[in-house]
C-alpha cells in the first residue's frame, strides 16, 4: 500500500495511504540498516510503501525522492540530517528581533535550498512589533534578497496583517516551513489552519530567544489544498555536500559576475581583478552576502582540516 509520511518522531511514523487511511507505522529493521549516511531513513514527505494490519503498519520501502533539504547532523556517525522530503517550496520564517535572525543563518538556508533545488520564499513576521529603525532594517534585508530574485512577504501572526498573501502562497503546495526557535512558526500555522491549534510559547525575557514548541517534523493537510511541513525550530545551519569549489554557485548574484573574473578557477578571496569583489565595492552585491559567503568558505575549510 502506498502513503506518505506526515510525522516522525524518530522511529516512530504516522502515515497517511492513497485511500485516506492515518496509520502509525514501525521501519522494518533490514530497510534502516540499508539506508546510510543519514540520521533518519524515513522523514516526512516521503512517500513510502507499507504493510498494512488493522491497527498499524510496517514501511518496507522508501519510494525515490524527487529533492529532499539536509542540515549537519549532531550525530558524528552519519553525514547529514534530512529535514523533509518531496517539496514544492521551502518558507523561511524571518524576525528582526525577538529573536533577531542571523543574516548568516539566512544565507546558509538560502545557500542549501538553491543546491537541493528547492525554489526559497523569506517570510518576515512579527511585523507589528517593530519601531522605524527595525522597520528600515526589514526593508533593507528585503531589498537585498529581492534584488537577487528571491521572494518576500512581510506577515503579523498577531494582527494578521499579509495572512493572506502567506496562505495564497501556501495554497496547492508542499512548503516546508522552518527558522530559528521562536519566530513564530507554529502562530503562523495556526493562522493558516487554526483547527491544529500548534503549541506556542511566549520568548524568553531574559535571552530574548524562542523556547522550542515543535520537537519533531510533521506535516499538515491545507484546508485548500496542499501540505506544510513544520519543523523545530534550527539554531544552526550547516552546509554539507557543497564543495568550495562550487559554494560561489548557490549565490546567483555572485555567480553570474564570475565569467568575468580574471582568473576560470576564482575563489573570489584573494585575487586580482575579482568580478564579485568589485561588485561588492560597487554595491552591486551586498556586503552581508559576501561576508556570509566568506564565512561558510572558511567554515567548510577548517571542517576539512579538523
Amino acid at each position: 500500500m502506498l502513503a506518505i509520511v506526515l510525522k516522525s518522531t524518530g522511529k516512530n511514523f504516522v502515515v497517511k495511504t492513497i485511500n485516506g487511511k492515518i496509520l502509525p507505522c514501525n521501519i522494518r529493521g533490514k530497510l534502516r540498516l540499508t539506508i546510510s549516511k543519514s540520521t533518519n531513513p524515513v522523514v516526512v514527505g516521503d512517500w513510502v510503501e507499507i504493510d498494512e494490519n488493522e491497527t498499524s503498519g510496517n514501511i518496507t520501502f522508501v519510494k525515490e525522492r524527487k529533492n529532499y533539504i539536509v542540515r549537519r547532523s549532531v550525530n558524528l556517525s552519519r553525514q547529514n540530517h534530512v529535514i523533509a522530503a518531496n517539496l514544492d517550496q521551502t518558507c523561511l520564517i524571518i524576525t528582526i528581533i525577538r529573536p533577531e535572525t542571523n543574516t548568516e543563518f539566512i544565507d546558509r538556508y538560502l545557500c542549501t535550498a538553491q543546491a537541493y533545488k528547492i525554489p526559497a520564499v523569506l517570510v518576515f513576521n512579527k511585523i507589528d512589533i517593530y519601531n522605524a529603525q527595525q522597520s528600515e532594517l526589514l526593508n533593507n534585508l528585503k531589498s537585498v534578497y529581492c534584488n537577487i530574485g528571491y521572494k518576500c512577504i512581510c506577515v503579523s501572526a498577531k494582527t494578521n496583517e499579509g495572512i493572506e498573501n502567506f496562505r495564497q502562497l501556501l495554497s496547492k503546495k508542499v512548503s516546508l516551513i522552518s527558522g530559528n526557535s521562536g519566530v513564530g512558526k507554529s502562530s503562523l500555522i495556526n493562522c493558516i489552519e487554526p483547527d491544529y491549534n500548534l503549541k506556542v510559547a511566549e520568548i524568553s525575557e531574559y535571552h530574548l530567544k524562542g523556547k522550542h514548541t515543535t520537537t519533531f517534523s510533521e506535516m499538515f493537510e491545507l484546508s485548500n489544498g496542499g501540505y506544510i511541513v513544520d519543523t523545530p525550530g534550527i539554531k544552526g545551519f550547516g552546509i554539507i555536500n557543497i564543495g568550495n569549489e562550487e559554494l560561489f554557485h548557490y549565490f546567483p548574484e555572485m555567480f553570474k559576475l564570475t565569467a568575468n573574473c580574471q582568473y576560470y578557477n576564482c575563489t573570489h578571496t584573494h585575487e586580482p581583478n575579482c568580478a564579485v569583489k568589485n561588485a561588492v565595492v560597487s554595491g552591486e552585491v551586498a556586503e552581508s552576502r559576501y561576508h556570509s559567503y566568506l564565512n561558510i568558505l572558511f567554515d567548510e575549510n577548517e571542517k576539512h582540516r579538523t
